[in-house]
């Protein structure tokens, strides 16, 4: 069980592609619109081709972080969301 509020990361891979990082950025603004520079983090693959963005917002509750994955998902450039 998770107790809300509380610091919650949230680590979202893919491609690494023009407008991608702003894209899923925008996207975790939307729900968490306190999301500072100081709260994400990038990995390249050794290879360059991917990229991990790990973002830690302050969630909510359930439906924060529900809803929020689900518009991840949505966009269909992620290759994995943890």
């Amino acid at each position: 069980m998770i107790e809300f509020p509380c610091d919650y990361p949230i680590k979202i891979m893919g491609p690494y592609q023009s407008g991608f990082r702003q894209e899923m950025l925008d996207i975790v603004r939307r729900y968490a619109p306190e999301l500072a520079e100081t709260g994400i983090q990038e990995r390249f693959s050794r290879n360059g081709k991917y990229v991990s963005i790990t973002v830690t917002i302050q969630a909510t509750g359930e439906d924060q972080l529900t809803a929020l994955f689900q518009d991840l998902k949505s966009t269909g450039h992620i290759s994995l969301l943890l």
